[in-house]
């Protein structure tokens, strides 16, 4: 069992920065793929962001790509999501998850399903 911890959302005014965290203790983060996703209230979860075991390889959804960088440091087990630039819209919780196939150079990253493993999440309120 692997588990995700979430951390950094708050409450930002329209423009702000927000820097989120997920840390995953033991030795399956440095194999494997993460990726971040958001639940906005009444809406499905959607995908936000990925990367690969490595960092050498990462996408972004076309809504945050410009804002946000998503990054890793296996050294530390975490993974990071920069959110630059934020707009109303991007209020909603933020979750992390991780794909459990070892060394993947990529996966299915936008596809729920594809994640084996969750975090709580972590609210991220914007402002107008």
């Amino acid at each position: 069992q692997v588990q995700l911890v979430e951390s950094g959302g708050g409450l930002v005014q329209a423009g702000g920065s927000l820097r989120l965290s997920c840390a995953a203790p033991g030795r399956t983060f440095s194999r494997s793929g993460m990726g971040w996703f958001r639940q906005a209230p009444g809406k499905e979860r959607e995908f936000v962001s990925a990367i690969n075991w490595s960092g050498g390889w990462i996408y972004y959804t076309d809504s945050v790509k410009g804002r946000f960088t998503i990054s890793r440091d296996n050294a530390k087990n975490t993974v990071y999501l920069q959110m630059n630039s934020l707009k109303p819209e991007d209020t909603a919780v933020y979750y992390c998850a991780l794909h459990s196939r070892m060394y993947a150079s990529t996966w299915p990253f936008q596809e729920r399903q594809e994640y084996d493993y969750w975090g709580q999440g972590t609210q991220v309120t914007v402002s107008s």
